[in-house]
């Protein structure tokens, strides 16, 4: 998975990482909640700031592959997994700027 420069690979890379680094988040900090609990919480919370910054966390994943597809110059699979992290990224902001 590591040695495939593919651009395609890079975008669906770059759409699971971000959902696991948020289940990995939703475990840290909200271990004794259960799932619906932990989502009623954050789609429920004025300002929505746990979501948006479980979803800031959650690019870390992504940060994470981005550099180890840079550093073994698979460029094609790192551009897929930099263009999800920017849509993330907007996203994020949206939340945060109009909710």
């Amino acid at each position: 998975m590591f040695k495939k420069d593919n651009f395609k690979l890079g975008l669906i890379l770059g759409l699971i990482a971000p959902l696991l680094g948020f289940l990995l988040f939703k475990f840290y900090k909200f271990e004794i909640f259960s799932f619906s609990e932990f989502f009623e919480f954050i789609l429920n919370e004025p300002g929505f700031r746990t979501l948006s910054a479980g979803l800031s966390v959650s690019l870390l994943l992504n940060a994470a592959l981005f550099t180890i597809y840079i550093n073994k110059r698979l460029d094609k699979t790192a551009k897929g997994i930099f263009i999800t992290t920017l849509v993330y990224g907007v996203i994020i902001l949206l939340i945060k700027t109009f909710y």
